[in-house]
Formats: C-alpha cells, structure tokens, sequence
C-alpha cells in the first residue's frame, strides 16, 4: 500500500556497501558472529584498559585499535595504513576547529567578553534560568555551527557563569552540550542530514523545517530538561581549562556587548552564507563564478573561524592598545591545553577507522536489516548500530541512507514521509557516543571529567536525545502514513 512502512526483508535486493575510502571497503573474512564478538571484546577491553589498569587512554586506543585490526584479518600491510589513515583524517576535521575554537575562546574569556556576554543573558533571563539562556544561545549558535567549534567557543561564557552562580558545572555545561547535538544530528546544512537527503531523494528544504520542527521539543526534553536533571546528580567543579579563575591577561576596559557578539555571530553569517551560496548553485539558481567561489570558500568552518580569530585579535588586542608579545603569547596558552584533546580525537578516529575497514558495521547493518522491520525503525536502527559500531555520526547516518536507498527508491513514498525517514537516519547517529566518538573525548576533556563519569553523563545524555528524536519523528511518521 502506499505510504505503508513496508518490511526491508520483503524488499530490499543484495547490494554492495559503499564505505568510502578502498581500505573501507575490505571485505571481511570473517563471519558477521565473529565479527559483533570481536566488536564487543574490543569496547570491553579497551574500557577495562582505562578504568581499571588506568592506561592512558590515547595508550589503549591505539593497542585496541592495532588488535582489532589483527583480530579481524585485516591485511597486514593494511593495517598501520588504515590507522594513520583514521588518525589523520580525524585531525583534520577537528584539529582546526578546536584549536582555532580555543583561541577565541581564550581570547574573549581573558578579555573579559565571556563576562559582559554572561551578564547581558543573565539581565534578559534572570539568574534563576542561566542554564536556559546557555542552552538557548547554543541552540541559536549551534545551527550553522558543527558541534565541536560551537561547543569550545561557548565553553568560556559557560565556565565564566558557573563560577558566578556555583554549583556543578555541569548544571550548565549539558544543557548547552545538549543544544549544540541537537542542532548537530538533526538539522541541515550539519552534514550526515544533507547527505541522507540527497542518497534517498529527499527535499531539502521539507527536511529542514521538519527538522526544525522535530529539534525544538527535543531540546527542550531532553537537551535541556533533561540534561538539567542529569548535571545536578554529579558535582564536578568548573574547569581551569580555558583559563580558569587566574586575573584576566588582556587588562583594560572590558570589550562592549556589540563586540562580543559580532564575534559570535561572524562565524555564524559566514557559514551561513556558505550553505545558502552552496544551495543556490547546487540549485542551478545561480551560476558558478569566481566570486560565488569565493564567498563559499570564506564560508568553510575553518576559514570562518579562522578570520573571526584574526578579527578578534584586532578587536580586543590591538584596538585596546594591548602588546603584541600578550597577544602572542596568549594564543600559545590557548593551544596548549588542548594538545591532549586533539590527539584523543585523533585516536578516537583511529579506532573508528579499524572498525570500519574490518567489516563489523556492515556485518551489524545486515543482521537487521534481514529481520523484516518496517522502514522508519529500520532507518533509527541500522543508524544506531552503524554509529555503536565506528564512532561517526556521519558515517552512519550516510551509509544508512545508502543502504536503504535501493528499498526507499521503489516505495512510493510521500515528500514528508522521506524527510522523517532522514530524520531517523539522522537520530541513530549519534546514539550513545562512546570511546569510539571523537566527540566523547572532547566533551571528556574540556569538562575534565573521568572516563566512567563521561560515560554516565554524556553517553547518557546522547542516547536519551537520540531515542527522544526518533519518538518525535516515528510518532508524527505514524500520523502522516
């Protein structure tokens, strides 16, 4: 019937997995048993390694990652390959972003700005609801923004109200997390939702206002209600990370609010003027030239970032009359405390990339989809198991879509309809980040928190997001079929 969430076993034909890159597309020779026994030795060993022998967690990251390689018959020649390969392409997704990220973090911490922009909140809001004007502003900010660059640009305004006001830092510290992984996993332009649009012939625009749509009362549930709950069951003090509690380096007049927030905001109208410039051509309603390329290059994350560090230098160093060598210096410390963040991410990456190129996501994205489980679900959970198993949100989301495309292609299936079952594609991946995830790391070390205690706060607060997600996106499924 159409619009009926028709059975995958029924109607899915075999079709090859298209992982990316060839070391991805190794074909495993083991059998999908071993493969989910290996999975599940490999995530239980390397926790035993961090919580109970205290191995540095980089350490077991690397050992796991080089035995699972060993374990799963990749060849042998292809291993260290497949793992530099995984650690590479991991810090160059995320290395620019965090350590630019702390830069301007830094900057507008030590100049004072994470202060005025606190208070400016706090009169809007009221002391009372200051988690709710973090979470908001990150709701706002985390739309054009990926998670990690939002996150570490808001950490400083965070900690600098949690010390104000008391309390576990995670009291505000989630709810803020929460709001830029909403924003992350579910809207476009974020970049697993865009592709899953594109594989299964979606509309863009219907995905982004259902999403938008979706997005506002999970985050309200669970980004920041939730996250609420959560944060006060766990007292950890505000970290020292960014700056901490010291004198402020940049002395002088605290900058305006008008200054403050257009650091804020540039990065944002840049990476907005990116996706809007991408989708006119992309589109077809505007042609290509060499200043369209321009304005879309200025756009790209890491160059956004990179001239709002440029201009807040200038801004709150060189108009305030403060020394060069201050400036210079401050930078230095900015990328300093963040060397362990990024090599975590990079390992994180590393691990991922073995799990991949062995077969276990495959091996799991089969077994269910053999089961015959209508559309929608098998969209969430195929997702979830993808993401469990390597770590990528995009990854999953994307080879989720490229999956089902072939079941989705023959069903006649209204536009709505699509744009949900991007959304739960979108939803499963970024269930339960775990030590797999870059991003668990991340949050890990800019909240200074033990492995068991990131495991229970943020693992927690991803999977509780995702399942809120996918309940929203089946319920309104369910109404329109």
């Amino acid at each position: 019937m159409p619009g009926d969430p028709s059975f995958l076993g029924e109607r899915c034909a075999p079709h090859d997995h298209d992982g990316g890159s060839p070391l991805e597309d190794a074909v495993p020779a083991l059998s999908a048993g071993w493969l989910l026994v290996i999975l599940a030795g490999a995530i239980t060993a390397l926790l035993v390694l961090i919580i109970k022998v205290r191995l540095n967690a980089n350490l077991a990251l690397i050992l796991i990652s080089a035995l699972t390689a060993v374990a799963t018959r990749i060849p042998t020649a292809e291993i260290v390959p497949t793992m530099i390969e995984g650690f590479g392409t991991t810090l160059g997704n995320v290395a620019l972003l965090i350590g630019l990220g702390a830069m301007l973090g830094r900057m507008l911490e030590q100049s004072g700005g994470a202060d005025v922009l606190a208070e400016g909140m706090l009169r809007i809001f009221g002391e009372k609801r200051a988690p709710l004007a973090l979470s908001v502003a990150s709701l706002l900010f985390g739309f054009p923004i990926f998670f990690d660059a939002g996150l570490v640009v808001m950490l400083p305004i965070i900690f600098s109200i949690a010390q104000r006001f008391g309390g576990s830092v995670l009291i505000y510290a989630l709810p803020a997390a929460g709001a830029f992984q909403v924003m992350h996993g579910l809207m476009p332009p974020h970049p697993g939702p865009v592709a899953a649009t594109g594989l299964i012939g979606a509309n863009l625009g219907l995905v982004l206002m259902t999403g938008l749509l979706i997005s506002v009362p999970v985050w309200y549930l669970a980004g920041y209600r939730f996250t609420m709950w959560l944060g006060r069951r766990y007292d950890l003090p505000v970290p020292e990370i960014l700056g901490g509690t010291q004198s402020r380096e940049l002395q002088g007049p605290r900058p305006s609010m008008a200054v403050v927030l257009s650091l804020l905001l540039l990065p944002v109208l840049l990476i907005c003027m990116n996706t809007t410039l991408s989708t006119l051509v992309a589109d077809g309603l505007i042609g290509g030239s060499g200043l369209v390329d321009a304005l879309i290059a200025l756009g790209q994350t890491p160059v956004a970032l990179f001239i709002t560090v440029l201009v807040a230098l200038f801004l709150l160093g060189f108009q305030r009359g403060i020394p060069a060598h201050t400036t210079e210096v401050l930078v230095d410390k900015a990328l300093m405390p963040v060397v362990t963040i990024i090599f975590l991410a990079g390992t994180g990456g590393m691990f991922g990339a073995v799990l991949r190129a062995s077969g276990i996501g495959s091996a799991l994205a089969d077994g269910l989809e053999t089961l015959g489980l209508p559309l929608i679900v098998a969209a969430y959970l195929i997702s979830v198991t993808l993401r469990v198993a390597q770590g990528s949100a995009t990854v999953a989301v994307t080879t989720t879509a490229a999956l089902l495309a072939p079941a989705v292609l023959v069903m006649d299936l209204g536009e709505l309809q699509l744009a949900l079952i991007v959304l739960a594609m979108a939803a499963g991946s970024f269930f339960a980040s775990h030590v797999n995830d870059s991003g668990f790391w991340l949050v890990r070390g800019f909240l200074e928190m033990d492995t068991p205690t990131a495991l229970k706060v943020w693992t927690t607060t991803s999977s509780v997001i995702s399942l809120t997600s996918f309940a929203l996106v089946a319920a309104v499924y369910a109404v329109v079929s």
